[in-house]
């Protein structure tokens, strides 16, 4: 339902982050499967790279699909006062939907759950630990009603549970869109990316094909299975897996940056260059293809057009290591050019 929608709007819905991608929805599933350290890392990853992160909830409301809750007023700020949960509890407490509102302005429902998760919180239980257990009880505005505290009958201290033995929440409620197999999909494509991760690339390549044996039209999982080939020295099958994750989604920055390293590797410098091209013409800003633009010019003796992708390149980047490297190309190429006007 969700990904027909963003389609009718013109969008694309993908697993995977790549430079084109402006919003990042942080699921339940996610949430269920990942530890605390790994989920806090890309909501900073995510958000210094300028990305919108959204909530599930979030997301279809977004698109229309989903109706806002009652009217609110209430600022973050104000909420973090009111309560005194952190601002950083309160963000990813939001980005996973236990609250009314996945953003500000916020409700008073939502402030009488913002104190009751300070309170969980100063009683030991983290911001995960909550998140996942407050969905086990149904709508999150009945929790409003209803006392929690932190402990478990099973020995888990940080645990959730309904004062008075009702019951325990330990669990989360999965945000259902699709079928079994949208499901069996995600749990290949998180074991895909998990041995990738760990450097299993044999492995990875296998569980990436089985998710394009369900879907065929999963460009980043081509991507990703392309990436695993050239790791284990298949450099043919990486290329054809570049090019079909290219021919998925012809804008795809970084299948077409890889797809030229892949070509410069094996000596074929026209094909690097008019993929490098491709990559900056729909990415402008894609400092890596410039700099390495540069570097394939220059190797090729094409010093002026080196010069001009190194300037270029510092326009893009003028601090890091590569900005120092650039910058004495283009002394280099300065020395060379007047020795040979001299000459």
């Amino acid at each position: 339902m969700a990904a027909r929608e963003v389609a009718r709007q013109h969008g694309q819905l993908r697993r995977g982050v790549t430079r084109r991608t402006t919003h990042v929805v942080f699921g339940r599933t996610f949430l269920a499967k990942a530890d605390d350290a790994e989920i806090e890392r890309r909501v900073v990853t995510e958000r210094a790279a300028g990305r919108k992160l959204v909530s599930e909830n979030g997301f279809l409301r977004l698109l229309g699909l989903m109706k806002a809750p009652e009217a609110s007023a209430l600022s973050r700020q104000s909420l973090i006062d009111q309560s005194r949960l952190t601002g950083a509890d309160l963000d990813l407490l939001s980005l996973f939907d236990a609250f009314e509102h996945d953003c500000e302005p916020y409700s008073f429902r939502d402030l009488i759950l913002a104190r009751k998760y300070a309170g969980l919180a100063a009683g030991g239980a983290s911001w995960a630990a909550i998140a996942r257990s407050v969905h086990r009880s149904g709508p999150i505005a009945s929790l409003t009603a209803k006392s929690l505290a932190v402990g478990s009958q099973h020995g888990r201290a940080d645990a959730i549970y309904l004062e008075g033995g009702q019951s325990e929440l330990d669990g989360q409620l999965l945000f259902d869109l699709g079928t079994q197999d949208d499901d069996t999909l995600e749990e290949l494509f998180a074991e895909a990316e998990a041995a990738e991760e760990a450097e299993d690339h044999e492995q990875a390549v296998a569980l990436y094909q089985r998710c394009l044996a369900i879907d065929p039209s999963d460009a980043i999982a081509a991507f990703n299975r392309a990436n695993c080939l050239r790791a284990a020295g298949h450099a043919a099958e990486a290329a054809h897996d570049y090019a079909r994750a290219i021919k998925l989604d012809p804008g795809f920055v970084e299948a077409w940056f890889n797809l030229a390293g892949l070509m410069s590797e094996e000596g074929r410098v026209a094909s690097a260059r008019r993929h490098l091209l491709k990559a900056i013409a729909l990415d402008a800003k894609y400092a890596d293809a410039v700099f390495n633009l540069a570097r394939l010019e220059f190797d090729a003796g094409n010093l002026a057009e080196a010069r001009r992708s190194w300037v270029r390149y510092l326009e893009l980047d003028a601090n890091s290591e590569w900005a120092r490297m650039a910058a004495k190309g283009i002394q280099f190429v300065d020395l060379q050019l007047a020795r040979m006007s001299a000459g």
